[in-house]
């Protein structure tokens, strides 16, 4: 069983690296979540984050790792809302509903599915966006931004039939894409 209280400094893998936290753990009480819970503080560069878990035999490490990868579900959810528009579809009812909702994370899926081997560049150009760290990782909005300028490329490519359609026109094309994707 874990100590009841402790303080200590550790190393953990947290968002795939292995890193090194100084941190205070204790019991304590919480009748919102039925009882003891387990706390870890945790002491960043100016300040300290508070976890806890309702699992009082719970390690440390335990809990910031399940914290860990639940931050990268929730970066899931706010893509499938906030890019794609999950809750926001006007259908009328239930099974719609959950159908529109499936869609959605189909959509989602496919996306991150299509992007997984492209490299960084041929997914996002940030010369654009000089504010913007060119080291960044592409968000799911660039990579589906990217997948939207090669179907309407695509599109335009089929449009010109046989023909082999001019230089500047693939040009022009590529630079009205960059504006409005």
């Amino acid at each position: 069983m874990p100590a009841i209280g402790r303080v200590g400094t550790e190393e953990f893998v947290l968002y795939g690296k292995k890193v090194r936290k100084t941190y205070k753990t204790f019991l304590a009480t919480y009748p919102p979540v039925g009882g003891l819970i387990r706390v870890v503080l945790v002491r960043e560069e100016n300040r300290w984050e508070a976890f806890f878990c309702t699992d009082a035999q719970a390690t440390v490490e335990q809990i910031l790792e399940a914290f860990a990868d639940r931050a990268a579900i929730e970066q899931d959810f706010h893509d499938i809302k906030e890019v794609h528009g999950a809750g926001q579809q006007q259908v009328r009812n239930y099974w719609s509903n959950i159908a529109v909702y499936h869609l959605n994370l189909w959509i989602h899926t496919l996306i991150e599915l299509w992007a997984w081997p492209k490299p960084h560049g041929q997914i996002c150009d940030r010369r654009l966006s000089p504010w913007d760290d060119p080291e960044r990782r592409p968000s799911h909005a660039d990579r589906r931004k990217a997948l939207q300028r090669l179907c309407i490329e695509n599109e335009i490519r089929r449009g010109g039939g046989r023909q082999r359609i001019a230089r500047k026109f693939r040009s022009l094309v590529r630079r009205l894409l960059k504006l409005v994707m």
